[in-house]
């Protein structure tokens, strides 16, 4: 069976999938890998990748891309989200990502990205919620939200400019975080969320990306991390409340070492935890389903799907 590859490149991480199309036209996953490489480190106040960013994504990228040849990958389509379009170095950054790993990044638009994460959630989650779905995407420097109804059709599609890492620069300024800061945020936050439409009645809610999936895995103490426990998960308005209370209280030391959290992440989950929250709240809703499978998997389906272009 032909195999595929696609890598999502982030703000905070980077995200290796190769998968084989069976006859049917379903994509079974072969390899999955993820690094946290902080792309767009200073993005925010610089308008500019960093050197550090830059090399530590690109080295991350040559292996990835050398591992999904190796795994057999007849292609690799490669996506790059909110630093890349942010920063006014990023062309610097593809040439050297064509250069070094003979791959061509293509720089999304925040509406793509949208499209893209609910297509993913919408193949997994629709058969199991009769009414319409709503996909939050919470990266490290923006946060899409997507409406649609069960036939896959999105009727709202936003990309705020509000992310882990993002919201980390700009507002935290203590270990662990003040009440201040804590306050700061959410009250952007709520101003930034209240541009949002009602949902729809009976709406369901799905999380993708590393946030939700790692606030997902500490919650129920998933180490070493398991898609499959994580995939499919819930987490409710009072789960989320006492977490996010307990990661904003504790120190990033202590982050750290707590079973199911990626130590890269530590400094950024609890700006990323109080995203989810205010979503949640936002939206009027009692907490939201998880999703293991994102970007990737929504470029994976428009890439080498049925009825897309064939390399």
């Amino acid at each position: 069976m032909p195999r595929f590859a696609t890598i999502d490149v982030g703000t905070n991480s980077v995200l290796l999938l190769v998968a084989e199309r069976t006859p049917e036209g379903r994509f079974e996953p072969v390899l999955e890998r993820a690094e946290i490489t902080r792309l767009g480190r200073g993005v925010d106040a610089t308008r500019r990748l960093s050197a550090e960013g830059m090399e530590a994504t690109l080295s991350v990228l040559e292996s990835f891309a050398r591992e999904a040849r190796e795994a057999g990958a007849q292609d690799i389509a490669v996506s790059a989200t909110s630093a890349a379009r942010d920063a006014s170095n990023g062309p610097e950054f593809l040439a050297a990502a064509k250069e070094r790993a003979g791959v061509t990044v293509e720089i999304i638009s925040g509406q793509m990205e949208a499209e893209l994460s609910f297509a993913a959630v919408h193949a997994d989650f629709a058969s199991e919620s009769a009414g319409p779905l709503l996909v939050l995407d919470i990266g490290g420097g923006s946060t899409e939200f997507i409406y649609g109804n069960p036939a896959g059709h999105v009727g709202f599609r936003h990309s705020f400019d509000v992310g882990a890492v993002r919201m980390t620069e700009r507002f935290v300024s203590s270990d662990p975080l003040s009440s201040e800061n804590r306050a700061r945020i959410q009250a952007h936050l709520r101003d930034t969320f209240k541009a949002l439409p009602p949902p729809p009645p009976d709406a369901a809610l799905v999380g993708v990306a590393g946030t939700v999936t790692t606030l997902y895995a500490v919650q129920h103490a998933i180490d070493p991390y398991d898609a499959e426990r994580v995939h499919g998960g819930s987490l409710s308005l009072g789960e989320l409340t006492s977490l996010v209370d307990r990661l904003c209280q504790m120190p990033v030391e202590e982050r750290r070492t707590l079973p199911g959290m990626q130590p890269k992440r530590a400094d950024v989950i609890p700006a990323g935890a109080l995203i989810l929250l205010e979503s949640v709240k936002a939206l009027g809703l009692e907490g939201c389903r998880v999703s293991d499978r994102g970007l990737r998997w929504g470029l994976l389906a428009h890439r080498f799907g049925a009825g897309a272009a064939r390399s």
